[in-house]
């Protein structure tokens, strides 16, 4: 069975604990997401493409996120992972995906994911939280147990509040809670007046908690959260994850690739509709979307003959950290 052969190399090629390995092959593995190479028997190189929603430009993108990218150590090398993902973007193009994302694993696949087209356009701010010294007593914060659903409506909703985000859906957030179940961090609910009023999502590090989400509808509601999660920390410090602001230099956390370059220009330029633009463009990947492309009064017009004029000249990646860095798109809670 192709899911047991996935979940042996797996096994092989990362340090995951094995109440994660079994988490991940139940509740988010399965075979239409999967992609394998095989040499006889053995599954020599996989991984999976995960439907994560996205906003972008006033709109909701479909996006897919690689997971869980691996290749036998005795096939390393041989250009086995650069045919895997050539067969990835092709399904995601047929599947009518516009976007890929991947957060590296290491350092340096960094410079090989970018070989492949990806651009390292999704970027983070770590802080340390000070001690709080007060919280709000008309405000109240409980561990999260059986709220699931409304949770989940309140936390989706304020993800979508940012324009440029990965976003998750019920789904996602059910295997959210089982990782940190497994990981023994916890979601914190401020609720003010009988309602939800803010969200933490917390995660318990070796020498820190890690707040990897959190929302407050007004400062009390946040501060108070931000006591409660600093009353329960073992040792260490508490540090808040957020999307980049103005202070400090940005630590970068994932990449893109644009899979269909046209309809991908086509909302972006229906978004900005006095920018005018041509580019040529390369992508030596996905061949489909090399060619001529003239953005004007919010059309993206396409052609493989030269257009025109003279064209701006750009490679797949370097289309997508020209439209995304201004943007500073913002992903969160991936099983990273």
């Amino acid at each position: 069975m192709i899911k047991e052969k996935v979940k042996a190399l797996w096994r092989l090629c990362f340090d995951d604990s094995e109440a994660f390995i079994e988490m991940y092959f139940r509740l988010r593995y399965n075979n239409k997401v999967n992609v394998a190479i095989e040499s006889g028997d053995e599954v020599i190189s996989a991984l999976q493409m995960l439907p994560y929603p996205m906003t972008f430009c006033g709109k909701q993108i479909q996006t897919s996120y690689i997971s869980g990218a691996c290749t036998h150590p005795d096939y390393r090398g041989k250009g086995v992972m650069k045919e895997l993902l050539s067969q990835a973007f092709t399904k995601m193009l047929h599947n009518n995906i516009i976007l890929s994302t991947l957060i590296p694993a290491e350092p340096w696949l960094f410079d090989y994911y970018a070989h492949m087209g990806y651009a390292p356009v999704f970027c983070y701010s770590e802080n340390e939280i000070a001690d709080q010294d007060r919280s709000f007593t008309d405000v109240s914060v409980k561990i999260l147990t059986n709220e699931q659903e409304e949770t989940f409506r309140y936390l989706s909703r304020k993800m979508k509040e940012r324009p440029c985000c990965i976003q998750h859906t019920q789904t996602d957030f059910k295997i959210i809670l089982a990782d940190l179940e497994i990981s023994g961090g916890r979601v914190y609910i401020a609720v003010y007046e009988k309602q939800i009023s803010g969200i933490a999502i917390v995660y318990q590090q070796e020498n820190r908690l890690q707040i990897s989400e959190l929302f407050a509808e007004n400062k009390e509601i946040e501060e108070t959260l931000l006591y409660h999660i600093q009353q329960d920390k073992k040792n260490g410090k508490v540090t808040l994850l957020t999307p980049p602001g103005t202070d400090g230099k940005p630590l970068v956390l994932g990449m893109a690739r644009i899979i269909d370059a046209k309809a991908f220009l086509q909302i972006y330029a229906t978004s900005y509709p006095d920018m005018e633009m041509s580019i040529k463009l390369i992508d030596k990947a996905l061949t489909t979307n090399n060619g001529y492309y003239y953005l004007y009064k919010g059309k993206c017009m396409f052609s493989k003959e030269r257009l025109p004029g003279s064209h701006l000249q750009l490679t797949i990646g370097e289309l997508c950290e020209k439209v995304f860095l201004p943007l500073k798109p913002y992903m969160s809670l991936m099983l990273n």
